[in-house]
């Protein structure tokens, strides 16, 4: 079956989150990726989320559908063997994705090029001048740790507080795999390769600037503050429902507050309202200016109710809402995230057991969807990618797993 992205190999080293999705992304779309890495595991190769066992979930997570080389890049014939696999003529190869540094290294543009001068290496740098930046230090320098929490009265030091979503890293990885696309399209109609940098803090400051925090600060004498759980500018607040769970109830629409007023019985609560405190509830600033005058009234309704009792008043209607869901809860009650969605599969992960996977959450109209494929051991793949894509013979594999250059499949130990 063709997939969207066939013919197109991709050369990956990679850690952490950003460069090893846009790899997967790439390979969910039917690209060929192949990661190398050490023998002894790379750097996050036993990262958390783990099982009981100590086996990590994040990387098979970030890696389903490679291919896995492992081998000893710190001897010259491992190197020179992933050289010749970056460099490798032909249409649809020649392209490189890390976040490795690797200026004036061996797998820098400059020396890889010559052997391949329209070769397209994406890298994915931590700040524009390649100091070193992960997510949570972009983020905190980003301004919205100070957003994010509750407010608290007449406290002058404000409380950053961290999003555990790696945000910046998301975005970035998919940035990465829209670079790779960019330039190998560029490629085609010109001929030229090149070199393309990403700065992990120039997708958060970008972000930032987008959304119009930056200029907010620069026109704006007030420093913004921490709302809570408060949407910014228009209306959204939580609840809770009388069986001890927790709901959110969003408008930004005329139509959703007309509808909750409509879903609920309050619209004539919220008309008075609106006449009592002089604001115009059709405009998402007077919304949001009677936060709480809003919340009161729609807090006594959600309590008097049960999660089912809502969702039921709610659905067909143009409310928008949804219930807060722990992680378990939302993988026993939430159709979205099991096999009734199509992007999801459940399949067996060597070492670990059988769970849910994702595949790719695009759905293109002119491919059936692709069914996702597991992550790899740790150098399942060594012997089919010298053998097939490198062309060795048994006897030259054979060598280079004596010489320990490479391995695989490894099995790592649990620690």
């Amino acid at each position: 079956m063709f997939k969207i992205l066939e013919g197109l190999r991709i050369v990956e080293a990679s850690a952490f989150v950003a460069a090893p999705l846009g790899g997967m992304t790439l390979g969910q779309m039917g690209a060929d990726v192949i990661r190398f890495d050490p023998i002894e595991g790379g750097l996050d190769a036993h990262r958390w989320p783990i099982t009981d066992k100590n086996q990590s979930l994040y990387w098979p997570g970030l890696n389903k559908g490679k291919r896995s080389l492992a081998i000893d890049t710190r001897m010259p014939q491992g190197r020179e063997i992933i050289r010749n696999l970056i460099t490798q003529p032909g249409e649809g190869r020649g392209l490189f994705l890390t976040n490795f540094p690797t200026a004036g290294g061996w797998m820098g543009y400059d020396n890889l090029r010559k052997d391949r001068d329209d070769l397209i290496m994406v890298n994915l740098l931590g700040n524009p001048d390649g100091s070193s930046a992960v997510d949570y230090t972009v983020n905190c320098a980003a301004g919205f740790p100070y957003l994010t929490g509750d407010a608290e009265e007449g406290d002058p030091t404000p409380h950053p507080v961290n999003h555990v979503l790696p945000a910046w890293d998301a975005i970035a990885g998919i940035n990465l795999a829209l670079a790779m696309l960019a330039a190998e399209r560029h490629r085609r109609l010109t001929g030229q390769g090149q070199l393309v940098k990403i700065a992990l803090s120039d997708i958060a400051f970008a972000m930032t600037g987008n959304l119009g925090y930056i200029q907010e600060a620069q026109l704006n004498k007030e420093e913004r503050h921490a709302q809570g759980n408060y949407l910014y500018g228009a209306y959204g607040c939580d609840f809770n429902t009388s069986d001890q769970r927790q709901v959110y109830i969003v408008v930004v629409t005329n139509r959703m507050w007309t509808e909750l007023g409509k879903a609920t019985g309050l619209t004539e609560t919220f008309r008075s309202l609106e006449s009592s405190l002089g604001l115009n509830f059709r405009k998402e600033g007077d919304r949001f200016k009677a936060s709480d005058e809003i919340s009161g009234p729609l807090a006594e309704w959600c309590r008097e109710r049960t999660l089912a009792e809502i969702d039921q008043c709610f659905s067909g209607t143009g409310v928008c809402w949804g219930p807060y869901q722990t992680f378990k809860q939302m993988v026993a009650e939430d159709p979205r995230v099991s096999t009734a969605n199509p992007m999801f599969s459940t399949l067996e992960q060597p070492g670990v057991g059988r769970y849910l996977v994702p595949g790719s959450p695009i759905n293109f109209g002119a491919f059936e969807r692709q069914t996702p494929r597991r992550a790899p051991i740790l150098g399942e793949h060594t012997d089919e990618i010298l053998s097939q894509d490198l062309g060795m013979s048994d006897s030259e594999i054979g060598s280079l797993r004596d010489a320990g250059v490479v391995a695989g499949p490894i099995h790592l130990e649990a620690y």
